[in-house]
């Protein structure tokens, strides 16, 4: 109660106010000035901004002045809103601008989001609520005022933190002193991707820090279907309260990614510090510092001579750097053991700590100018400072120096390390007040006078740190440490005093939170929780000696979280731990909020509209085996219809439609297709290819809607369902799924915390869908079920982390690596059940008891349908996903390639009454393999098993038929027993690419190979007799197929390509 109290409290403090008069010339002046006038006043440099009374959206496309921007606009006119999105559509922008509705009092954002609010003199809005979405720093900016207020400030509240170091601050104690971090229940935004590229190779993301509400982190956008192909590092800077992207630079040479998994390095995260408006970094990894601008990625300045800097702090102007006058050259690595743990034992062996020196140098950052210079060996991530000193360890004893002169002040006594220090690894070493602590790897900790060097004490360590450094956190004025690293240690945590090392506190964990190892990261921590990585991301009250878990979320691989600007920052992994309950893509967590509860209160009406064609008459044509009415052509997903399509096709005709496409639904004579990320659902004519209608919604419409009787059905990311009129694209009625209209910004765009997928589920008249995006934040999902003729709601479950039998919290449900399913998805339906991933539910909506995956052998009868465990929707081919025909999906680095072993699995499916066909993987590839091969094949739905052979050294199914294809088969019909197959070239055999990885023409391949997963190499359309394999035909496409983008109908072929085309083969 306090802590909201609080954030209360700090919220009436922000409400400081800006007085102005209205700037010359604004009559008269174009969108474009009056925009760049706006924008320099204001001195916003890039986020959300929100345009409240848009009317034409002139001045609301003029805000997006450059990609850094992403603009909103409101207005309270349904004929403003239709004009003001053709206006942005004809000028290609919408989506990056969008506009829509506005009805109510509210403002339709979550808090402490919004970075611009430009507010036209006719909009009436409280300061009270626009002080509650502007995010700290943002700005209010009130047009066509002629006196008075002109613009409300809010302010960065007191109590709320940076993290401008990889351990915090130059005292290397990663302890932040944000009030406002709590356990996480909302979510902020998430951004792309949803994936870091691999488990078993270099992490993707190396370092992250933030400063001046933005966040700084240096991250490889490679492709995740292979970590083979090359990387592509990039230094990216988004705003740190909405993920908007506000600039990237690119990084041509870093670390080797195919270095071994959990072998670090460890030394990356501190190449990047924040302060300010200044961003320090080398863009390279023998590169030297550059200071660059902050808001917009431009270099400042380089540093000479600190090319080959290995670590770098900045304290009080000052950067301190530790620099390799000889680089290591990290590019010659080459792996050479296939069995992944052999490699990083031989890493750990062969690429230690070269206990070398190197140049200690002190430069003054503004000026550029060398301060001083001294030759040390300084062991990694020890070097740190204080307001007199700075201090490290050089593999022998901790060494003083002067901070102004870098003359020597004392040297400890000799203090063991860990011998040798592997590249995953760096001693420990903490400055507090004056005192040093430290640890290095030989489980004791010491702590030294920091004037004298003194010894003041040393305690036994407890075992900390899973291929990771390990923790001391001064929280409080005490020193804490907890027993962490295995599953069967006991979790103890200990509060000393630091100046003697007196115990102060212990005590065990009050639940169960272990399994077998920490996560591969160490701890932060704020001045309230300690916030360990056991499992998930574990808030440790320390004054209360109470433990909150969240399973269903974790940090990026070796670099972990960030807590900081009142949020949790969880950046991508690569984890299949809890597959089906835990969150993917770059997260930003925030604590509950105050005023969430009475926004939802007063959202409970109105959630039914009515459109002009309510009521009135439907054609209705019937029903035709011909047609491919929804997603996947049935409910049941099976990607299967009994209309003949020819082998022999000729292209009938193509449109091109732009933009990220959807895949196809065929019903009525039309082909319906949304173009994504332009929120524009199309109807064209089946037969011609002549565009009827397009209607806009109110954000993505991520995949095709379903036809019913005369009427368009589909989701959308802003929160609504929609039925849309077929023969003319006219609104019959729309329902928000969602408890009220909140947005923030996901994935780069504006949408609902509650969006819905495009494709809904129609079942005999009743539409199933599910709203939110995981049952442990914003109060969890809604299942959905409405009446399809009338919008009419027949009953809405909620989703959330509560067991609907027990009571109890989901996570008690946790078995090993396991967790009920907690995550939306496309639903299906077999006519029994309704299915969300492996989860089902009863057809009146009542969600069947969760059930925590434990048998991977467990895939046959009631219940075997098909589904994806990490969604139908995710292209990424990220290495450990893939779809299944059957019952469930374990996780963990031991469960996840179970399933692939006991029923049909691959990248893409589809099935008939007795077989499914796919694309997958060969069974040898499934678990810690680098290389990755597929094959086509046939199985039976319940295929009988094969042991173990010294060939193929795991259990299998058996298949029909099994063959290679010149293609990465991206699409898939089954068409009357016809297979239709399309996709990028396959150009690389990768067990050869492994064998002779580091041949320019293998690299030359591997980089084609790239180009063509972009869509930048064409395709290929195959067609395959699904009795045997064999080729019929095949056709070259200038563009490969979007993921799952092929359907068939009428005779026909329709295919939606990477280049935003829509194409009918006849």
């Amino acid at each position: 109660m306090r802590f909201v109290k609080s954030i209360l409290a700090a919220i009436a403090v922000m409400a400081s106010l800006a007085f102005g008069q209205l700037s010359a010339g604004e009559e008269g002046a174009s969108p474009a000035e009056l925009a760049k006038r706006i924008l320099a006043e204001t001195k916003v440099k890039g986020g959300l901004i929100v345009h409240l009374g848009c009317a034409d959206g002139k001045l609301t496309t003029a805000l997006c002045a450059n990609e850094s921007y992403l603009v909103h606009g409101l207005d309270k006119s349904e004929a403003n809103v239709r004009k003001a999105r053709e206006y942005i559509k004809s000028l290609g922008l919408y989506g990056r601008v969008s506009v829509d509705l506005w009805r109510g009092k509210h403002l339709p954002y979550i808090d402490n989001l919004v970075n611009l609010i430009v507010v036209e003199g006719t909009v009436e809005v409280s300061h009270q609520e626009l002080m509650r979405v502007l995010a700290p720093g943002g700005v209010a900016y009130f047009r066509g005022k002629k006196e008075g207020l002109r613009m409300l400030v809010k302010p960065r509240p007191e109590g709320m933190d940076e993290w401008t170091h990889y351990l915090h601050d130059p005292s290397n104690n990663a302890v932040s002193h944000d009030w406002f971090v709590g356990p996480p229940r909302r979510l902020q935004w998430v951004g792309s991707p949803r994936w870091s590229r691999h488990h078993d190779h270099m992490a993707s993301m190396s370092a992250l820090v933030s400063s001046g509400g933005r966040i700084f982190y240096i991250f490889d956008e490679g492709p995740t279907a292979s970590i083979m192909l090359p990387p592509k590092w990039s230094l990216i800077a988004r705003d740190a309260f909405n993920g908007v992207i506000l600039w990237k630079r690119s990084i041509p040479k870093w670390f080797p990614h195919m270095w071994p998994f959990k072998s670090g390095h460890a030394q990356l995260p501190r190449r990047l510090v924040a302060i300010g408006d200044r961003v320090y970094v080398t863009l390279g990894i023998d590169a030297p510092i550059s200071a660059l601008d902050a808001a917009t990625g431009k270099t400042v300045r380089t540093y000479e001579g600190t090319e080959g800097a290995e670590e770098l702090i900045v304290s009080k102007g000052v950067i301190f750097a530790v620099v390799n006058r000889n680089p290591i050259r990290w590019e010659e690595y080459r792996q050479v053991n296939r069995g992944i743990g052999k490699e990083k034992a031989r890493v750990a062996r062969e690429w230690p700590w070269d206990e070398k020196e190197r140049a200690l140098t002190a430069i003054d950052a503004e000026s550029g100018d060398l301060l001083w210079e001294r030759s040390y060996r300084v062991a990694p991530l020890t070097l740190a400072a204080d307001d007199k000193h700075v201090y490290f360890h050089d593999g022998e004893r901790i060494i003083c120096l002067d901070r102004e002169t870098g003359e020597e002040v004392w040297r400890s006594e000799p203090i063991a390390r860990k011998s040798p220090i592997p590249t995953n690894y760096g001693p420990t070493l903490v400055v507090y007040k004056d005192v040093i602590l430290f640890t290095g790897g030989t489980r004791v900790m010491t702590a030294l006078s920091a004037e004298t060097g003194e010894v003041l004490w040393s305690s036994d360590y407890p075992r900390v740190g899973h291929n990771s450094p390990e923790d001391i956190l001064v929280i409080g004025g005490l020193v804490w440490c907890g027993e962490t690293a295995r599953g069967r240690d006991s979790g103890e945590f200990t509060g000393r005093d630091p100046y003697t090392g007196q115990v102060k506190i212990r005590f065990l964990p009050d639940i169960d939170a272990h399994w077998f190892h920490q996560r591969c990261y160490r701890a932060k921590a704020t001045d309230r929780y300690i916030l360990t990585s056991r499992t998930g991301i574990e808030f440790v009250d320390f004054r209360a000696r109470r433990w909150m878990v969240h399973h269903w979320v974790r940090g990026g691989c070796l670099y972990g979280i960030m807590p900081c600007n009142g949020l949790i920052y969880a950046p991508p992994h690569d984890c299949a731990c809890y597959p089906e309950a835990k969150l993917c893509g770059f997260c930003a967590l925030a604590p509950e909020s105050p005023t969430r509860w009475n926004l939802l209160r007063r959202a409970g009406d109105g959630r039914l509209e009515k459109g002009p064609a309510y009521g009135e008459p439907m054609e209705a044509p019937q029903p035709s085996e011909d047609e491919w009415p929804t997603y996947r052509c049935d409910p049941a997903r099976s990607g299967r219809t009994k209309s003949p399509v020819p082998t022999q096709l000729k292209r009938a005709w193509e449109v091109e439609l732009g933009g990220r496409l959807s895949s196809p639904t065929i019903a009525e004579g039309k082909v319906f297709i949304a173009s994504i990320d332009a929120h524009t659902l199309y109807a064209l004519d089946a037969e011609s290819g002549e565009v009827l209608w397009s209607y806009t919604a109110g954000g993505r419409i991520d995949s095709p809607p379903t036809i019913y009787k005369g009427r368009v059905l589909f989701g959308c990311a802003d929160g609504w369902v929609y039925c849309l009129r077929a023969s003319d694209g006219k609104l019959v009625w729309r329902f928000r799924a969602a408890p009220a209209d909140l947005r923030l910004v996901a994935f780069e765009q504006v949408e609902s915390v509650w969006p819905v997928h495009g494709s809904v589920l129609v079942w005999d008249g009743v539409v199933y869908c599910v709203a939110g995006r995981s049952a442990f934040l914003d109060g969890g999902m809604r299942l959905v079920r409405l009446d399809a003729e009338t919008g009419e709601l027949l009953s809405e479950t909620v989703i959330d982390d509560r067991d609907p039998v027990t009571g109890e919290n989901l996570q008690v449900k946790m078995r090993g690596l396991n967790m009920p399913p907690a995550l939306p998805d496309i639903l299906s339906c077999d006519g029994r059940y309704v299915y969300m991933r492996s989860q089902r539910f009863k057809l009146n909506g009542e969600e069947l008891p969760p059930v925590t995956p434990s048998n991977p052998r467990d895939q046959r009868g009631e219940g075997a349908h098909l589904f994806c465990p990490f969604g139908f929707l995710d292209d990424s081919w990220f290495h450990r996903s893939y779809w299944i025909y059957g019952k469930t999906f374990m996780g963990g680095a031991g469960g996840w390639p179970q399933a692939g072993r006991f029923t049909p699995a691959g990248r893409i499916l589809v099935f008939d009454e007795s077989r499914v066909y796919g694309f997958g993987r060969k069974p040898q590839y499934f678990r810690w393999t680098t290389p990755l091969e597929y094959h086509l094949f046939c199985a039976d739905k319940e295929p009988k098993l094969i042991k173990a052979s010294k060939k193929i050294r795991v259990p299998r199914i058996e298949h029909r038929w099994s063959r290679e294809v010149p293609i990465l088969v991206r699409a898939m019909v089954l068409a009357n027993g016809t297979l239709f197959i399309a996709g990028p070239p396959d150009l690389v055999d990768e067990e050869e690419a492994f064998d002779r990885y580091k041949d320019p023409e293998i690299q030359r391949k591997l980089k084609e190979q790239a180009e063509a997963l972009e869509g930048r190499r064409g395709g290929m359309l195959l067609v395959v007799s699904a009795s045997d394999g064999r080729d019929l035909a095949r056709y070259e496409l200038d563009s490969p197929p979007v993921f799952d983008g092929m359907a068939a109908a009428y005779g026909r072929l329709y295919l939606a390509t990477m280049d935003g085309r829509l194409i009918c083969f006849r």
